[in-house]
């Protein structure tokens, strides 16, 4: 397109664009990158956000040949990492680990975001999604979501969900399934899956969800009851667990997910540069063996312009959500 373009041009410009000053811009373009990229994951360091960052952190660096840098900023669900990026400058140096909760659903719940989480990021690619699995402890009378429908209805008190903190997946998909069912379910927020996981297994809770990876090990024991996967297909993980659309809600679909965005207006062929170092990563299949260790299937989007779509369809799914649950963090 640009060789087309030049051809047009009246030739008293030709010379111009053979000036050494001016052809230095498109010159560094070709390069890019040609400093260390900065990776900012939005929480501290452990854990699958820090493990799923680190790998594609590693695989675009070298795919791109520039050293990708980790730099973990934890804090107000994730809004202090995503604001430092969506603040920074826009030649593509600084990147965020994007996340279904720190990302897009804290954007609907927390009253003051500094940020556009729209207007003020540019999406690169999507990375995967670890389906939530539902979870029960094994004192509910309820083994798929029909007979939890039932079980709920009759329950007095209500039957309590925990979570992760308010506006976490592990809050808004239980909100989401007993809007679903047409059922009252308690909320009891923790700081950290952990806590909300032992209460569960302990009996003083009733039902969690949550990444099947990290719940695997209790569902296989026995200590939970898995009934159903939120997600439209089963997991190679755990194969028996049947979907939410087999059991007969297919609307209520769930999942962790993680993207690569960085700050609005990055230059369009930096942005495609990072799309394909970023797929290429994802198809290494080292990469996507340790991925599903973590239980994030690997979907990496076709165009950028595709992961910014599924954003926008997944953050007016779960706005209904918190706008009909009235979900909002103190």
């Amino acid at each position: 397109m640009r060789r087309r373009a030049a051809l047009t041009l009246p030739a008293l410009v030709l010379p111009a664009l053979a000036m050494p000053g001016l052809i230095r811009p498109a010159r560094a373009q070709e390069r890019y990158p040609d400093r260390p990229v900065r990776l900012v994951i939005p929480f501290a360091t452990g854990g699958s956000n820090d493990v799923v960052g680190r790998l594609v952190a590693e695989g675009m660096g070298q795919r791109l040949g520039q050293t990708f840098v980790v730099e973990n900023r934890g804090g107000a669900g994730g809004l202090i990492g995503n604001d430092l990026v969506a603040k920074s400058r826009t030649e593509g140096y600084d990147l965020l680990l994007a996340g279904s909760g720190s990302f897009l659903i804290s954007s609907l719940v927390q009253p003051r975001v500094p940020y556009d989480v729209v207007a003020d990021f540019t999406p690169v690619g999507f990375i995967g999604q670890a389906p939530n699995v539902i979870c029960l402890n094994p004192s509910v009378p309820a083994r798929n979501l029909r007979e939890l429908q039932e079980v709920a209805k009759r329950a007095n008190p209500p039957l309590t969900y925990g979570s992760p903190g308010v506006g976490t997946t592990g809050h808004v998909l239980p909100a989401m399934i007993a809007l679903t069912l047409g059922v009252q379910m308690e909320h009891v927020p923790y700081r950290g899956t952990g806590p909300a996981l032992t209460d569960v297994l302990a009996g003083r809770l009733s039902m969690i969800t949550n990444a099947l990876a990290p719940l695997k090990p209790h569902i296989e024991s026995g200590a939970l009851r898995a009934i159903a996967l939120a997600a439209g297909a089963r997991s190679s993980v755990m194969p028996n667990i049947p979907t939410t659309g087999e059991e007969g809600f297919p609307t209520i679909l769930s999942s962790t997910w993680y993207g690569i965005a960085g700050p609005k207006d990055m230059p369009a062929d930096r942005v495609t540069r990072l799309h394909r170092a970023l797929n290429a990563t994802l198809a290494d299949p080292e990469i996507a063996r340790r991925l599903l260790d973590e239980g994030v299937e690997v979907q990496p989007s076709p165009t950028p312009a595709d992961y910014a779509r599924f954003l926008a369809e997944d953050r007016e799914r779960w706005a209904d959500v918190v706008r009909r649950a009235n979900i909002k963090a103190e």
